[in-house]
């Protein structure tokens, strides 16, 4: 039986075991997928273990992403502009790097939430590597305009410079939080780790334009501060990152076995667990 897993380090909170499974019986796969917890300064000791015990492949989750961007010995050009590897996969005489959580954003706002990137107004709040992984994805859905917003004017510039090239038709640029003021967004994506602590970027009021969608990457806190602050300052629809979750790894399931599984059921049995409903 082929063997895959998740890496990371903490790792039982991980639902990845419970996905791959699901995707697994749906498809008709045989296949096992464990969660693994390397040491802090063992994470190439670990993937060289399980690989040389017959692994096919690897999920890798916080801290290790830029060492897994690092061990791989080829990559996707997504994840050469990501700068860091969630997807491992094992050939012969390789390590192939991937970075699916952008793919799995758009699927989960094109797919599963019916919101047409094309065209729209994107405000991606962050510059760290949640943020950098989603931006090829995004400026590749042809929006209008993304802006990049962060504490740090010069990291957000500096992501909009090395993406500019990607940027096609659409107006790329980065400021500061209180920079926004006056600005309307059809779309505001959370990539900051500020849900993690309970906190809430600095963001003035008036941000979102009719219909406008807020999105946080964060999942499983129920209403975060970003998504209560997003509904009283008038967006018309809230989001978690569950489902890009779920649809990050269905990109790497099918960049293991070469079938997509289909995501909505699986979907929604997490959902109906995080939720207890």
């Amino acid at each position: 039986m082929d063997r895959y897993a998740v890496v990371g380090n903490p790792i039982a909170h991980s639902r990845s075991p419970q996905i791959h499974a699901a995707f697994a019986r749906q498809t008709g796969q045989a296949l096992r997928y464990d969660a693994l917890l390397a040491p802090v300064d063992g994470f190439a000791r670990t993937v060289a273990d399980f690989r040389a015990r017959g692994g096919r492949g690897l999920n890798v989750t916080v801290p290790f992403k830029l060492e897994a961007f690092a061990l791989a010995t080829r990559r996707t050009p997504r994840a050469e502009m990501a700068g860091a590897v969630n997807t491992l996969a094992f050939e012969a005489d390789a390590i192939l790097g991937d970075n699916t959580d952008g793919a799995g954003l758009v699927r989960d706002l094109e797919g599963n939430l019916g919101f047409a990137l094309a065209g729209c107004r994107i405000l991606l709040l962050g510059a760290g590597g949640a943020c950098r992984g989603a931006l090829l994805p995004l400026l590749a859905s042809q929006p209008a305009a993304l802006t990049i917003a962060n504490r740090s004017v010069a990291k957000a510039a500096a992501l909009a410079a090395l993406f500019a090239p990607e940027a096609g038709a659409a107006s790329l640029d980065a400021c500061g939080f209180d920079a926004l003021a006056g600005r309307r967004f059809d779309l505001v994506i959370n990539a900051t780790s500020a849900s993690l602590s309970g906190a809430l970027p600095p963001l003035p009021p008036g941000l979102y334009a009719e219909g406008a969608l807020a999105y946080d990457m964060m999942y499983g806190r129920g209403d975060t501060p970003f998504m209560a602050a997003a509904r009283a300052d008038g967006a018309a629809r809230i989001a978690d990152g569950l489902g890009m979750l779920v649809e990050q790894a269905a990109e790497s399931f099918a960049l293991w076995r070469g079938v997509r599984p289909d995501t909505a059921a699986v979907l929604a049995e997490l959902r109906r667990q995080i939720d207890g409903g």
